[in-house]
């Protein structure tokens, strides 16, 4: 419990002293955001800063850092490390640089910025890798939560048809109408499980392995065959460290700001707040696979033992530790939750399509004539799932490693930016490099891409980051670097 609480400290000191620093490299001012002078009653509009904030964090997060966090700490402490590291460091400079960049750009997609920056050939590459990343987010955290109600009553496909009703409605509705009614709601659950965990862990003080006890592959040293540490820890936990996902939600609250000063506490400190959830799970899940004398699977009776999902992690834990007040809290987790950031994603998608057409959002017309084929494209997805036993497996491991990639893709972005502005580049540069290595190589060692040997993998890994730098020391000796004036 040591390395949580000194973690615990070192998230919320990094929102203070880094999270100033990057704010203030930025420099924030009292120009008219576009929430203002942008105005459309749809997707343009003021709303209060701690719903904003509250939207913001539901949308980023997910299940992402529960579910993420638990299968993270299978592999020990370094989670730990990953989580604090890459969420003060990579994840909430990700998230508050895009979400600030857009908010100065009239509230721009994602595509449009990386467009500007990187160029129209990655503007379009994005563009469609974004688009099919988004889709597959709906479809994902469409069927997980229809196998759950369908206990309740109701055959899994009526939940799904139930669900894509919801998405449809969320989707074309003017932003403040539901998701700026019930978002705020559901995000306070998720908090409120998440403080509730974390004073059950303080009067609980289970033993759990400390980050003085290794660094290494906990789950290959008690005997169980496991993916590599690296990279697949660093794509396995990408919500509560750093996820591409999060830069195209930020435009969907970008739009909303009443002042570019709100923007720290909005993105820096809704991806802080991400990171605090996903270390009390690493650690409510350090404490069910690793605790000490016993594991929590032994203590709890729950057959499966270390192989027992994430999902299910969390009933047991949640119904255990908070009683009836738990159980409810775990079915609005792994149910709410993921049905939120689903129509999130298809919202940002939305925007993505109408933004590189040239579509005005205004005409609920003009908005369902975009929607439509993205939800057809996920149906499609959706049944190729149901008729493959795998489908759900592959498809969120392709997730994991499109979402990763997207960061790629928009911290090289904001490097380029930084760079032309004349501040400083090395905040998101390293941050760049690393991530590149991360997912070129789970790219080469993945058994569902290139199934390379692991000598090979790491090998290319470290070639694309030598790459990287002699592009960025090549291309920055071309430019003229001046102060913008944004």
């Amino acid at each position: 419990m040591i390395t949580f609480i000194v973690s615990l400290l070192a998230l919320v000191l990094g929102y203070f002293l880094y999270g100033r620093y990057v704010d203030r490299m930025f420099g924030p001012d009292d120009r008219q955001t576009p929430a203002i002078s942008e105005a459309d009653g749809v997707d343009f509009m003021v709303l209060p800063t701690w719903k904003v904030f509250m939207i913001q964090f539901l949308n980023i997060a997910g299940t992402g850092p529960i579910f993420g966090a638990i299968m993270g700490a299978k592999y020990g402490p370094s989670a730990y490390l990953w989580i604090v590291l890459g969420c003060i460091f990579a994840g909430a400079t990700h998230d508050y640089l895009s979400g600030m960049l857009s908010l100065r750009n009239r509230g721009e997609v994602l595509p449009e910025l990386i467009g500007k920056y990187l160029g129209s050939n990655v503007k379009n590459v994005v563009l469609v890798f974004s688009c099919f990343l988004l889709v597959m987010v709906g479809t994902v955290f469409v069927y997980s939560p229809a196998e759950i109600l369908q206990s309740f009553g109701g055959s899994t496909l009526f939940w799904i048809l139930a669900i894509f009703i919801y998405y449809i409605i969320a989707t074309f509705l003017p932003v403040d109408k539901i998701i700026g009614k019930i978002y705020p709601l559901f995000a306070f659950s998720l908090l409120f499980m998440a403080f509730a965990l974390m004073v059950m862990l303080f009067v609980k003080m289970p033993q759990v392995p400390e980050i003085w006890d290794g660094l290494g592959n906990m789950a290959t040293a008690h005997g169980e065959a496991s993916d590599p540490i690296f990279p697949c820890l660093f794509i396995t936990i990408a919500c509560g460290a750093i996820s591409g996902f999060h830069a195209t939600q930020s435009p969907i609250m970008a739009r909303c700001i009443k002042s570019e000063r709100m923007g720290r506490k909005v993105f820096y400190g809704s991806m802080i707040t991400e990171g605090v959830v996903a270390l009390i799970w690493a650690t409510v899940a350090s404490y069910f696979f690793y605790g000490e004398p016993a594991p929590g699977y032994q203590i709890l009776e729950a057959a499966k033992g270390y192989h027992t999902s994430a999902p299910e992690v969390v009933n047991l834990i949640c119904n255990d530790w908070l009683g009836v007040v738990g159980g409810i809290l775990a079915l609005l987790g792994v149910v709410a939750a993921p049905i939120t950031s689903g129509d999130t994603a298809f919202r940002s998608a939305r925007l993505i399509v109408a933004d590189a057409l040239g579509v005005n959002q205004e005409p609920i017309f003009k908005r369902l004539m975009i929607g439509a084929p993205l939800f057809i494209a996920s149906i499609l997805m959706l049944v190729w799932k149901m008729e493959n036993h795998d489908g759900f497996q592959v498809i969120w491991q392709y997730f994991g490693w499109a979402n990763q990639t997207l960061s790629v893709f928009t911290l090289w972005m904001l490097t380029v930016w930084l760079t032309l502005s004349g501040r400083n580049y090395f905040v998101t540069l390293i941050p760049a490099l690393f991530m590149t290595t991360v997912c070129v190589t789970f790219l080469c060692i993945s058994p569902q891409a290139f199934a390379l040997n692991a000598t090979l993998s790491y090998v290319i890994g470290i070639a694309s980051c030598v790459i990287g730098v002699l592009w960025f020391v090549a291309w920055k000796r071309k430019v003229k670097v001046t102060r913008l004036t944004d």
